[in-house]
Formats: structure tokens, C-alpha cells, sequence
């Protein structure tokens, strides 16, 4: 083994970028799934030859498939920012609202647990998701 990685010298400043990451930015870049690569790559060239964003997705399974990893990569090639939060974390409609409210358009927002969302959360969320409009009661 190279004696540099083991030696517990200090890292100049500029020698390694903040963003450094391990995880694939690109479909070309994820390994496996080669049908799912083919239909998220067919959504994201549709959704550019049309100029708006991807289409909803949903991503589904156990832990450690890359669910993650793939909604970064569709932010990726779409260029567009993602916004990661947890179903647990969304307590209430305004958590939701707050985090909407902070998107720019064409933005990719993954939620992580999403099947853990309170009934509060999912009845802000899915009037958001059909008619990219906020509906919140007040009083």
C-alpha cells in the first residue's frame, strides 16, 4: 500500500475539494439496473426536449439501492438542485410548506421514508404534487 495514505499528514488547503463524493452524479456513471437507467434516461431527454421538469418519480425498495443516488442524478442531468428530507422529519403540513416554498423551479425534492409521512404532511403534499399549488389552512 502507498505509504502516503497511511500517513496521518495534514491535507493542504485546496489539495481536496468540499464535494468530494463517492456516488455517481451521472446514469452513465450508476452501475446496474440498465432497464431503470433506460427509462429514467428516457424521462429526463423528454423532459429537456420539452423544457420543464422530470415528471413525478418514485423510487421504491429496501435500503442501499441507490434511491438516493438515483433522485441526485436526476437533479444531476436536469440541472437542477435537490432538497433531501425524511418523511419522520415533515411533522407537520408547514414543515412541508417551508421546504416547497424554498424550491426554485425544475428542482428535485427526495423524500427518504416517504411511506412514514403523517396524513397531515400527505394531505399538503399531494395537492403540491397535482397542481404545484399549496393548499394550508390558517386559523
Amino acid at each position: 500500500m502507498r505509504e502516503e495514505l497511511l500517513t496521518p499528514e495534514p491535507i493542504e488547503p485546496g489539495e481536496v475539494t468540499d464535494e468530494v463524493s463517492l456516488r455517481p452524479r451521472t446514469l452513465e456513471e450508476f452501475v446496474g439496473q440498465a432497464e431503470l437507467k433506460e427509462h429514467l434516461s428516457i424521462i429526463i431527454e423528454a423532459a429537456r426536449q420539452r423544457g420543464q421538469a422530470a415528471d413525478h418519480l418514485l423510487f421504491a425498495g429496501p435500503p442501499g439501492l441507490g434511491k438516493t443516488t438515483l433522485a441526485g442524478i436526476v437533479a444531476s442531468e436536469m440541472g437542477a438542485g435537490l432538497h433531501v428530507t425524511s418523511g419522520p422529519a415533515l411533522e407537520r403540513g408547514g414543515d412541508l410548506a417551508s421546504i416547497l416554498s424554498q424550491l426554485d423551479e425544475g428542482d428535485v425534492l427526495f423524500i427518504d421514508e416517504i411511506h412514514r409521512l403523517s396524513r397531515a404532511v400527505e394531505e399538503v403534499l399531494y395537492p403540491a404534487i397535482e397542481d404545484f399549488q399549496l393548499d394550508i389552512v390558517l386559523g
